[in-house]
């Protein structure tokens, strides 16, 4: 009898007993998925609005919390050094 009542108990009353109420979202809460050609469109514009909202503020806040210093002048090459051309080794074969 104990398979007998395993089933009984759990097979009479099962939508009261086990179900919990409001577990699957309504369908105008759910998400729907874009069908037209207009509201791919729209959702991908609003996508990317989104994803370039969110970088910037991420940018932003990367540079609040690491401001980049001062840029130093670059030391100037001196007119002999600049008007020499680099020597370079010639290749000798097709490895090296």
């Amino acid at each position: 009898m104990f398979p007998i009542g395993i089933m009984y108990y759990f097979g009479t009353n099962l939508d009261k007993r086990f179900a919990v109420p409001d577990f699957w979202p309504k369908a105008e809460h759910a998400n729907k998925l874009p069908l037209d050609k207009d509201e791919i469109h729209a959702e991908l514009e609003r996508l990317r609005a989104r994803r370039l909202y969110l970088r910037d503020k991420r940018l932003a806040e990367e540079a609040a919390q690491n401001p980049e210093p001062v840029a130093q002048q670059a030391p100037q090459l001196e007119p002999q050094q600049a008007s020499q051309p680099a020597q370079t080794e010639q290749k000798k074969g097709w490895f090296w």
